[in-house]
């Protein structure tokens, strides 16, 4: 029965909504920071409408690991990427102001990419390795005011929700500036919407949040350069993230 019903209460009920919600939320967003509201809006709406999306596809969401974080201080959170979802889930559930680093491919999206540029957050251009530096300094110069940055350091979402290989650029923001990896383990977000399908469907989702890792302790060690320091930190971040999936993910 729930079979039958869920996807006519989606078509009829969620997905209207959640197509005003985004409409709202893209033109409140956009609105406030052109307005000099920046630091309010790239931030409060979006986390309203990641929690209200949730809701509407009917997800339960578990969250461990927030005390692991203090209020104003920046760090870089890297996720591993199983679905759509792990957006809403960050965005809506992790509790501090997010700069997003995104693929550049989503900022032509009507409405929603040219709030994200009015946010502030960075659209990451891979054409060639000059373009992927300048995205790199782009996303240092948005960590400021207490902001942290979100990434996924896979670049994509995962075809079968486990984990692929790490690209280095959170890294490299982390060792640029100083700052703290948080490796964040997404759980569920394969389950409700994974690529190629069209109706999101229930399912719980869990986000655990893990104590930081400095990312200039490698550093610190005798004859370690840099490109060694941010493998060190990758690899840590990863076995971070792979110690709290779900079996079937591992």
């Amino acid at each position: 029965m729930v079979r039958l019903l869920y996807p006519i209460y989606f078509v009829l009920i969620a997905a209207p909504l959640f197509l005003v919600l985004t409409v709202l939320t893209a033109l409140t967003t956009t609105a406030g920071c052109l307005l000099g509201g920046e630091r309010i809006f790239s931030y409060y709406p979006g986390m309203l409408w990641s929690r209200l999306a949730c809701l509407l596809v009917l997800c339960p969401v578990h969250v461990q690991g927030r005390e692991h974080l203090k209020r104003g201080r920046s760090y870089v959170f890297a996720a591993n990427h199983q679905g759509a979802f792990d957006i809403f889930l960050i965005y809506g559930f992790l509790g501090l102001p997010i700069k997003w680093m995104m693929k550049a491919g989503l900022g032509r999206i009507p409405l929603v990419g040219y709030a994200c540029r009015a946010a502030g957050f960075i659209f990451v251009d891979n054409s060639s390795p000059r373009a992927a530096r300048r995205s790199i300094a782009e996303a240092e110069q948005r960590l400021k005011d207490g902001f942290s940055l979100a990434v996924f350091p896979e670049g994509s979402r995962s075809q079968t929700g486990r984990m692929g290989r790490f690209k280095k650029g959170a890294f490299q923001v982390a060792f640029d500036r100083g700052l703290p990896v948080v490796p964040i383990t997404l759980n569920g977000p394969y389950h409700v919407l994974p690529i190629g399908a069209w109706l999101p469907w229930p399912h719980r989702l869990e986000m655990v949040i893990h104590p930081p890792i400095d990312s200039k302790a490698p550093a610190a060690e005798e004859g370690v350069d840099e490109f060694a320091c941010m493998q060190q930190v990758a690899d840590r971040t990863r076995e971070a993230i792979a110690s709290a999936l779900w079996k079937e993910f591992r």
